[in-house]
């Protein structure tokens, strides 16, 4: 991680310093006493760089003309003060960082000078944790497999947020590294390559959870046929790695007039071939990240139990390898799920909705929550309908979906709410079975996946579906996010429960 700090002031010798900047070049109080030291040369630049007004997620890099000064200067747009969001200021930060590291600068020491302009309606200290939180978040690698490791810290050692109150920065800073925590084990466990990720490796990273209080419960193969999950063990049953069900417990609100928890369920299909529903070998090498639901529930509970979350919460996650071979499940199999309800499966590259199918009906089962939602790499229709800018969102209750969609908006973790509607429904009535996986037409697929899912969720449950196809692996890379694994769910599950739970 980068190394970070905050502090009342910093040395700008040979340093690299960024520099919050409003719409229409606003700067404030620390940036103009450096424009002072530099012999005006941020004003000049503002003049000079007509296009750099100052919006948020822009930057601008200038050579400090000051002998004994910065090494280098950058401006991070910020947006309109009084209407900048959390959000603007952690893109501000991620922003900052990249433009940081494009090349060595001095010392490899960075410095974000941190003003509340005029009109910003927050301070400078939730300011400052809000940049080093996107920061941190930019800064993520994985380099783990590189023989020659890259030296990340050589053009950046250490970034100092200046602020005047550095102890409440610190404090409000170091409950945001708590969330980042979170997120990197999900981008983590999302990286590693399905060799080295198994379903056992991925049960290991949720028991881990252990020692920072959560209370884990892992199903073998064995407990799951007693429990009659034949959907999940229908998909497992080609591969020679063993499947397991996992639930973490943090129990945070024990004075809660209802101790009932909500429930995360993450779909962890650790490598997904399609089974013998085969799919083509251009591309399967990216099915490593078919259990980045998984990985987000199990990022968002080491978040909570960081950070103490007073809430009562449980995650379930279903980890399987779908492989094909002579034990594998063929297309026309008719299995039994944990609830009783059989399916024929039309189709074994839709075998998400299977293990979800048993995994639901464990947390309903066993915990009775209040509110159940699942996150699941589901459909490849998914990214067809909203491509790489939100996430599916289907949902039976409209206030749940609201606070969702909300919590989406303040994360930058998108979601865009898709039907739900009887036909879709009707689509998945199989003339052997209780439901078929798949519908007989190529049309709706994401709609009608959310529908079999539907079909395993308790009446009365307030349920929500996150189809994150498109939004578990970055090709370029964002602000907040460098290309690769997202981490996509843990801070908007957070956001989630902060909002609903905890206040």
């Amino acid at each position: 991680m980068l190394k970070m700090t905050c502090a009342k002031t910093a040395s700008f010798k040979n340093s690299a310093v960024a520099v919050l900047v409003g719409l229409g070049g606003k700067v404030g109080a620390q940036g103009l006493l450096l424009d002072q030291k530099t012999g005006g040369a941020i004003k000049r630049a503002l003049k000079t760089f007509s296009a750099f007004k100052g919006e948020a997620g822009q930057t601008l890099t200038l050579l400090s003309p000051v002998k004994g000064g910065p090494a280098l200067i950058v401006l991070v747009g910020a947006g309109e003060p009084s209407k900048a969001s959390a959000l603007a200021y952690e893109k501000a930060g991620g922003e900052a960082y990249a433009a940081l590291v494009k090349e060595k600068v001095g010392d490899g020491v960075g410095v974000f000078l941190i003003d509340a302009m005029k009109g910003a309606g927050v301070s400078e200290e939730e300011i400052a944790a809000h940049i080093g939180f996107g920061a941190q978040l930019r800064a993520y690698h994985f380099d783990k497999y590189h023989t020659k490791k890259k030296d990340h810290a050589a053009k950046l050692k250490t970034l100092t947020l200046v602020v005047k109150n550095e102890a409440e920065a610190k404090r409000r800073l170091a409950e945001k590294m708590k969330i980042v925590a979170g997120v990197t084990l999900a981008r983590d466990l999302v990286s590693e390559p399905a060799n080295a990720l198994d379903p056992a490796a991925m049960m290991q990273a949720a028991v881990a959870l252990k020692e920072l209080g959560v209370e884990v419960v892992v199903l073998d193969k064995a407990q799951m046929e007693k429990l009659g999950m034949g959907a999940l063990l229908g998909v497992a049953q080609g591969s020679e790695k063993p499947p397991f069900l996992v639930a973490m417990s943090w129990k945070g609100d024990g004075a809660a007039k209802d101790k009932r928890p909500l429930a995360f369920v993450g779909k962890g299909v650790t490598f997904d071939t399609g089974g013998l529903s085969l799919k083509p070998g251009a591309g399967m090498g990216a099915m490593k990240y078919d259990m980045a639901g998984a990985a987000a529930v199990i990022g968002t509970m080491k978040a909570f139990a960081l950070r103490k979350a007073k809430a009562n919460v449980v995650g379930v996650v279903g980890l399987v390898e779908n492989m094909p071979s002579g034990h594998a499940m063929r297309p026309g199999d008719v299995v039994k799920s944990a609830s009783g309800q059989t399916i024929e499966v039309l189709n074994t590259d839709a075998e998400g909705r299977l293990v979800l199918a048993d995994a639901l009906w464990y947390a309903q089962h066993q915990y009775k929550p209040r509110v159940l939602i699942d996150l699941a790499t589901l459909t490849g229709a998914i990214k067809v309908a909203l491509g790489e800018s939100y996430a599916g969102l289907f949902s039976n209750d409209d206030a749940m979906a609201l606070q969702l969609l909300a919590a989406g908006v303040e994360t930058g973790e998108l979601l865009w709410r898709m039907p739900l509607h009887d036909s879709f429904d009707k689509m998945l009535n199989s003339p052997i079975a209780d439901s078929q996986n798949i519908s007989d037409a190529p049309l709706a697929g994401s709609c009608t996946a959310a529908h079999f899912l539907k079909r395993f969720v308790n009446k009365g449950t307030p349920w929500a579906h996150l189809d994150i196809a498109g939004m578990a692996w970055q090709k370029k890379g964002a602000s907040l996010c460098p290309a690769g694994a997202s981490g996509f769910g843990v801070r908007l599950l957070d956001r989630f429960v902060t909002e609903t739970s905890e206040t």
